[in-house]
């Protein structure tokens, strides 16, 4: 090996241990591999910034907000809405919400699917008084299998598409993942539709904290002045209040005071309580506590004031930081007024909670900012949305829209990148998506991943590290059948994409699988697409995709929880996939 080739690989062997030591986000790690890698000089400078102008990244920002502008327009959840009503058994539920959103996968990105319906999931289970940890997780797991339909349904398929342009001259076009895709979704329905008793059983009371399986919110209140429960002890409090609710702390002046049974509470102090939200709600209007901060969300009335419950998600700006430390209620009028952790009980202020991807939490302020602030945060609803938003000629605009650009891309009549770009762009100048909700909607972090990631798997070309890494595989594969050597990349792809985000293990992966099919003498196609379906199905962890964190926290689950469903659903799709791959591109 030359040494451009070992310091290829020294690159890709750090950055893959940064990904798996988890210290820096994910995008952040990206650009310290693109500066270690010109540092080294396997990305020449005027290579370094290549990635932005790639069309990867601009066909990811458009079907962001083309997701977006769908979203809005209500259309898939009012469909869903009317089939809903005239089904009553919970199964049948599921399977409505798991094909819901398995469809909607293929038409925009999963992870905006899942988020767009994951209201609906939790209603639909307190009106069934059931746990949503029964629809959730399936939902999570139809969402990424849906993804693999179309090209715009994940990042894997369009980074393979433009693998296998340079490697034939000839990218995947937007239906290319249809027959394989489609016939995963279908089998990966019916699993999950018989196979969603794997998950642990979970009671459900009827409210709404034990309904999405969470050990209680906290919550920080003061004692009034005309309090019933000043000169109670903790422990006569808690009885009156029939233990439904749980002093985690007492503050009193500059000092924190352990909640022992026998302290007296005293006006001014301040209580860190836990319990359902019901149960808190309840105590704070009956021992008339102050709520922190409720005086200071908005414009300090109550006209046009209102709480909304929302989960974390894994990219939020939340995330290692709290309130306090983001100035919430100076800078964004809103107040974080109660935080739940799936597994935990939390002791400290909300305001002083470090926040973790998958925490629920309960913000007030303006109804009329709110939804725009959990965009901000990074936050996604717990509770349905109004259905209609705005004219019905408006809510089928962006549908349109969407259809147009799909199959222009798909004739060839335009490049994916141009029509998506254009699509996006006509979303804006047609009002069918705001622009201030357009910047919200792309996920930049993923892009800074993507750009800077572009050059640092171009190098693993250049320098021939690539060929390098599919001679050593092809060694190990030259006495396995031809569907062997395919399945070993589904294996291995879909092996790695838990510890890395699967947009980096495809950009890894793909090119070493396509020399990998070359140095066999396959034709790459069938690789390139195991490649994308491996890294597009992480069911065995709640960090390898973000579908799998959002749901992590409001269904209460586990980490071991995802494994009981996640792994016959991967075996599934192993066995049933790599015949489905060869099928439509044979070798």
């Amino acid at each position: 090996m030359t040494q451009p080739q070992w310091l290829s690989l020294a690159t890709l062997v750090g950055m893959m241990a940064l990904f798996l030591w988890g210290r820096f986000r994910f995008d952040v790690t990206a650009v310290i591999a693109l500066l270690a890698a010109l540092a080294l000089g396997i990305v020449k400078p005027k290579e370094a910034f290549s990635g932005f102008s790639d069309d990867i990244v601009i066909i990811v920002a458009s079907a962001l907000v083309m997701s977006a502008a769908v979203q809005r327009s209500g259309l898939i959840e009012s469909l869903m809405h009317r089939i809903s009503q005239r089904i009553r058994r919970p199964s049948s539920h599921l399977l409505l919400l798991t094909s819901t959103v398995g469809v909607a996968s293929g038409l925009i990105k999963n992870v905006g699917a899942l988020a767009m319906l994951m209201p609906a999931a939790v209603q639909m289970a307190k009106r069934n008084r059931i746990s949503p940890s029964a629809y959730l997780m399936p939902m999570s797991f139809a969402s990424l299998l849906g993804g693999l339909m179309t090209l715009i349904g994940t990042s894997p398929n369009i980074i393979v598409s433009r693998v296998r342009e340079e490697m034939t001259g000839k990218p995947f076009t937007m239906f290319d993942y249809f027959p394989t895709g489609f016939a995963l979704l279908v089998v990966g329905l019916v699993f999950l539709r018989l196979g969603w008793r794997l998950l642990p059983e979970r009671v459900s009371p009827p409210g709404l904290g034990e309904a999405i399986n969470i050990s209680g919110y906290v919550i920080e209140a003061t004692v009034g002045e005309d309090s019933p429960a000043i000169g109670e002890t903790v422990a006569e409090f808690a009885e009156r209040h029939e233990r439904q609710v749980e002093v985690n702390s007492l503050l009193r002046g500059d000092m924190r005071a352990a909640a022992s049974p026998y302290t007296h509470l005293a006006k001014g102090d301040i209580l860190i309580l836990s319990g359902e939200p019901d149960a808190l709600e309840k105590v704070v209007a009956t021992d008339r506590l102050a709520l922190a901060g409720a005086d200071a969300a908005g414009d300090g009335s109550d006209d046009g004031i209102g709480v909304i419950e929302a989960v974390v998600r894994n990219d939020s700006p939340l995330i290692g930081r709290t309130a306090g430390r983001l100035l919430m209620r100076e800078r964004l009028g809103i107040n974080l007024i109660a935080v739940s952790r799936a597994g935990e009980t939390l002791a400290r202020k909300p305001g002083q909670i470090v926040l973790e991807a998958g925490d629920v939490i309960v913000l007030q302020g303006p109804l009329e900012v709110l939804p725009q602030r959990l965009g901000q945060l990074g936050a996604l609803p717990l509770a349905e949305r109004p259905i209609m938003l705005g004219s019905t000629r408006r809510r089928w605009l962006s549908v349109i829209i969407l259809a147009l650009a799909m199959a222009s891309a798909a004739s060839g009549l335009v490049p994916a990148a141009v029509a998506f770009f254009a699509a996006a762009s006509l979303a804006v100048i047609t009002g069918a998506l705001p622009v201030g909700e357009a910047y919200e909607a792309i996920e930049w972090p993923i892009l800074i991943m993507l750009a800077a990631l572009i050059p640092v798997s171009a190098s693993l070309q250049t320098t021939g590290a690539s060929d390098v890494i599919a001679e050593g595989l092809a060694g190990l594969a030259v006495r396995l059948p031809p569907w062997g050597a395919v399945m070993l990349i589904l294996v291995a792809a879909m092996a790695v994409t838990p510890f890395l985000n699967n947009a980096a293990t495809v950009l890894v992966m793909a090119p070493i699988a396509a020399v990998f099919a070359n140095e066999l003498g396959y034709r790459p196609e069938a690789f390139l697409i195991a490649t994308a379906v491996g890294a597009g199905c992480d069911f065995l962890t709640p960090i390898g995709h973000q579908c799998n964190t959002l749901v992590f926290g409001p269904g209460g689950y586990r980490f071991g929880d995802y494994a009981r469903l996640g792994a016959p659903l991967s075996f599934i799709v192993v066995v049933l996939g790599t015949p489905l791959i060869l099928w439509w591109w044979p070798l």
